[in-house]
């Protein structure tokens, strides 16, 4: 390892080569996000006095993070926490690391959030995409009265999940499910992130997500679909007359969760794009007389 600098300049520049030498992506990014967290430092600081000196300890702890984000562990696992819609969310091992793509999830449900709703969130996780959809409904729509309860079978899980409605101070049911077990109420819009990827395809996907992301998060079985399998059936139970269903899906996988949806007799039932211009969300309705022809039929 190369001697410590006590000059920020320095010993940014050293991190950034350090990472980029173990191929790490996005390292200069990751260096900086590091230095940030370790010293309090801001962009503006940093450019103002480049030279400013830190302190050994300060620089023994920034070496220490960035072997450790050497080693392929996510960097918010090691700052134990990754912006969601503008809010700081704890994350640690035991739950998925919100991604960006997961915005457009919340962006569909604020379009049919209303006062006074009664939402899920299956498959919770961090509790990120429900604590954000109340928070920003209420900050910024001015939307209130509206009852969560998030939905996850991992208790581990869930404890993340009330740390951050805590910290952001939004308030949330909380129930271990698997899937609809001990849920049993009806609600007006569920949203679901659900493990997704193909088991097959997750020895694949880069180490700090196969290694680091808890499986049970990921794993969709054989297929990717057997998850959205369950939610869809089960919600119809657990849905009232004109509730919308709203899925994140993979990007391959919109003409089946919409033919799920359809199937069981969704309507309205529409596929929204991200950024990237990939298949994000699918978003439905529930039509209780749809549904009860849609049973009917098949009788």
């Amino acid at each position: 390892m190369k001697q410590r600098t006590l000059k920020l300049q320095r010993i940014y520049k050293e991190g950034s080569a350090y990472l980029e030498s173990r191929q790490i992506p996005d390292a200069q990014i990751d260096a900086w996000y590091l230095l940030e967290y370790v010293t309090g430092i801001s962009r503006a600081s940093y450019y103002g006095n480049p030279e400013k000196n830190i302190s050994e300890e300060e620089a023994k702890r920034y070496w220490e993070y960035l072997e450790k984000r050497a080693r392929r562990i996510p960097l918010q696992h090691i700052t134990g926490s990754q912006e969601f819609m503008g809010y700081e969310f704890l994350v640690n091992e035991h739950v998925l690391i919100p991604r960006q793509d997961t915005e457009n999830l919340v962006e569909e449900a604020l379009k049919v959030i209303r006062p006074d709703m009664h939402v899920l969130d299956m498959c919770t996780g961090s509790g990120c995409i429900l604590i954000s959809l109340l928070k920003y409904a209420a900050e910024r729509k001015h939307i209130t009265g509206v009852k969560a309860v998030g939905a996850d079978i991992s208790a581990d899980a869930l404890e993340v999940a009330k740390k951050n409605a805590q910290r952001l101070k939004v308030p949330v049911i909380w129930v271990q499910s698997d899937i609809f077990e001990n849920v049993s109420e009806s609600f007006d819009l569920i949203v679901s992130n659900p493990p997704y990827i193909r088991t097959e395809v997750i020895q694949g996907l880069e180490d700090e997500v196969k290694l680091h992301d808890p499986w049970i998060a990921l794993d969709g079985h054989e297929d990717g679909l057997y998850f959205y399998r369950r939610i869809v059936s089960e919600s119809i139970s657990h849905l009232n007359d004109g509730a919308w269903l709203m899925f994140e899906i993979g990007h391959d996988q919109a003409e089946d969760v919409s033919k799920l949806m359809k199937n069981a007799g969704f309507c309205n039932i529409y596929v929204k794009k991200d950024l990237a211009g990939l298949d994000r969300v699918v978003c439905g309705m529930y039509n209780k007389r749809v549904v009860e022809n849609s049973s009917r039929t098949k009788m």
